[in-house]
């Protein structure tokens, strides 16, 4: 009789649990927005993977997330929304024990959801990006119609076509790698690429913009992550000259050592820790959760490749005075200029290079790298290489304009 009563509660309850819907949820832990001047990023931080679907009514501009079988452990309404493009962030409990959370934003924009495993630094995520039309980006690289293309043909209007005049300032794109969730590398003592590339970027640009006759503009001036291709994109908005990207970057090797100066290639070519680092740098653009659809990408490699060939003699060109400069004042990695299939050097018609400022995973290094004094060290350098290259090749981009 005993064991009758004790099976039937055991049923009892399991019933009411079924019927209650309980079942193990995942957590949402925290809600991390990222605003930059031109999207804005949105981090779900969950114990588990995200099990989730999506719904955007693009006429009101409001995006809905369900959260299979999910709970928020976290205060939305304690998220500051200013200078996001979001109007509204709330959340609710729906049917089955799901979690809906709906944005109200202020503007149209493309949302791209994808979610992300955990790495050394967060657990499992689910990201959201508001951006711009990726495809209508890629072709303004071009100064395209978006509306008329593909009628009209793919022609680029190469940047050496612009006329020289004696008072045209030279503009430099400084590009501080990395930014918002996507720290970059991470040294022993828990210093961050990002903020050393943006903080060297800030001294080359206050010691470039002091130059008669040169300009400095950033990709970015905060702490917030641009893909690739916005970051050529601006480059190309200020009509530079010279794409310049800096880095702070790790290897396997915690010996490794110095400066380095790196051109666009592909893999093949490359050296064992110039694919490394080409990894580590291309791997941000996942994090930045750049998905093309077949089309968007086919076009993307197409235009990318048409004018890659012209700009590899003047890249070069830079990349060996500068590399020349830096060995005058800090340790180099390797003595000649190395390449590697780095996405971000891949301007259509700017002559790109990036720079290694050193290897935060030495310990040594990692604390040379934080110390302003050094930082000013390797903006001088970097800027008296960039002086070198426009004064030794002036005449040629003159003819080349002409």
């Amino acid at each position: 009789m005993i064991r009758c009563c004790i099976l039937a509660l055991l049923f009892f309850a399991s019933t009411q649990l079924m019927a209650e819907n309980i079942i193990p949820q995942k957590v949402i832990k925290s809600v991390r927005i990222w605003p930059s001047p031109d999207s804005t990023r949105v981090v779900f931080d969950l114990d588990q993977a995200a099990s989730y679907s999506y719904q955007f009514n693009e006429a009101q501009l409001i995006l809905s997330i369900d959260f299979v079988a999910t709970k928020l452990n976290t205060d939305l309404n304690k998220r500051a929304l200013a200078n996001t493009k979001i109007r509204k962030l709330q959340a609710r409990t729906i049917a089955n024990n799901n979690l809906q959370i709906v944005l109200e934003l202020d503007q149209k924009l493309q949302p791209k959801i994808f979610t992300l495993p955990p790495n050394e630094m967060y657990g499992h995520r689910l990201v959201l990006d508001l951006e711009k039309d990726e495809k209508q980006e890629i072709l303004a690289l071009f100064d395209l119609d978006y509306q008329n293309y593909p009628n009209q043909p793919i022609a680029p209007t190469p940047q050496s076509q612009v006329t020289f005049t004696s008072n045209a300032k030279i503009v430099i794109a400084l590009d501080p790698g990395h930014g918002g969730d996507d720290p970059g590398a991470v040294g022993p003592g828990g210093t961050k690429e990002k903020h050393i590339a943006l903080q060297i970027a800030l001294q080359l640009q206050e010691l470039i913009n002091k130059q008669p006759g040169m300009k400095a503009v950033l990709t970015r001036t905060g702490d917030y992550y641009l893909g690739f291709r916005e970051r050529m994109r601006r480059a190309r908005a200020q009509r530079a000259d010279l794409f310049v990207s800096i880095h702070a970057d790790s290897f396997m090797d915690p010996n490794a050592d110095g400066a380095s100066v790196f051109v666009i290639s592909s893999d093949k070519k490359a050296s064992v820790a110039a694919r490394w680092l080409a990894r580590s740098e291309n791997r941000a653009d996942t994090v930045g959760g750049v998905r093309l659809s077949d089309k968007s990408d086919m076009l993307a490699s197409v235009l990318l490749d048409l004018t890659q060939n012209a700009n590899a003699v003047a890249s070069m060109d830079a990349a060996r005075h500068v590399l020349s400069a830096l060995g005058k004042s800090t340790t180099l990695h390797k003595n000649r200029v190395e390449s590697g299939g780095f996405l971000v050097l891949r301007s259509p018609d700017i002559p790109s290079i990036l720079v290694e400022a050193g290897f935060l995973s030495n310990r040594k290094t990692e604390q040379k790298l934080r110390d302003k004094h050094y930082q000013q060290k390797i903006a001088a350098a970097i800027l008296q290489g960039i002086e070198t290259y426009f004064k030794h090749d002036r005449n040629k981009h003159r003819a080349t304009a002409n």
